[in-house]
Parts: structure tokens; C-alpha cells; sequence
């Protein structure tokens, strides 16, 4: 008799995107161009929208979050941490020119940019909603490997 679970045979192949609930869809849609992201297709019966990077990463804005006066995060501003999915988190070639960038735009960084780990160095932003944004530049992989 095996002790091992069965594994679903139908493996993700990739991921195709991330739902991130928003409550101003013209804020919002604002914000998300500004980092790259261009509206494709808008989902009228699920109040939401797809948008594309031009490197094909691909999220959808989700219009029906209620407006909150202090933007807190319910997942990581909490002193307890339910479960949930916390943040996205993007690949980007180049830490110091997304800096920048930041910076010109006005864009406060939450966290970071700081190393995690031997593989990436990481920044945090947040959304007008106060949705958490990851971005990671990799470094290279000698001598990177993250133990398991």
C-alpha cells in the first residue's frame, strides 16, 4: 500500500493570471496602465476586465470592492494572518530603473528593494486600494540555487 496521495493527472501547464479587487475602476485602470499593464477585454458580467503587459503577464482588475477610508489590507495590515492570497509578485529586468521610474511617478515603496533570499532582490508598492505589489529582479543563477 502507498503512502503517497494522488496527484490530480491534469498539471497546470501555466499561470494565466491574477484577480485583484479593486474599488475605483477609473483609479485603478489609471494606476495599472502606468506599470505596463493595457486593458484588453472587459468582463461586464463579472464586473471585470483583463489587461496584458506587453510581455504577455496578464491580471484582471475585479470593480467591486467596497471603498475603505483607511486602505488597510486585510490579509497583512491584521495583527492576525488569515490564510489567503497575499500579493502578486512580477519579474522585472531591471531593479534600479524600476526605482527610478517609481520615484518619478511618485510611487511609495512599502518594502524594500532588499535581497530575499540568494536569488532575488525585491521591492513591495501598494495599489490605490492598498492591494500589495511584489517586483523582483532575479539574479543570476550561479551560485543561487534556493535549498528546498
Amino acid at each position: 500500500m502507498s503512502n503517497q496521495l494522488p496527484v490530480n493527472p491534469q498539471v497546470a501547464q501555466a499561470y494565466d493570471h491574477v484577480g485583484i479587487r479593486v474599488s475605483n475602476r477609473k483609479i485603478s485602470l489609471q494606476f495599472y496602465q502606468r506599470l505596463g499593464f493595457k486593458e484588453t477585454y472587459r468582463i461586464p458580467e463579472g464586473e471585470a476586465n483583463e489587461m496584458v503587459t506587453s510581455a504577455g503577464v496578464r491580471i484582471n482588475l475585479i470593480f467591486n470592492g467596497a471603498k475603505t477610508k483607511d486602505q488597510k489590507n486585510v490579509l497583512l495590515d491584521e495583527a492576525i494572518k488569515k490564510p489567503g492570497i497575499t500579493h502578486p509578485a512580477f519579474i522585472i529586468d531591471d531593479m534600479n530603473e524600476f526605482l527610478d521610474w517609481l520615484a518619478k511617478e511618485g510611487i511609495k515603496i512599502t518594502e524594500g528593494p532588499k535581497k530575499l533570499g540568494p536569488r532575488r532582490i525585491s521591492l513591495f508598492i501598494r495599489d490605490p486600494d492598498g492591494n500589495v505589489l511584489e517586483f523582483n529582479q532575479l539574479l543570476p543563477k550561479e551560485g543561487n540555487n534556493e535549498a528546498i
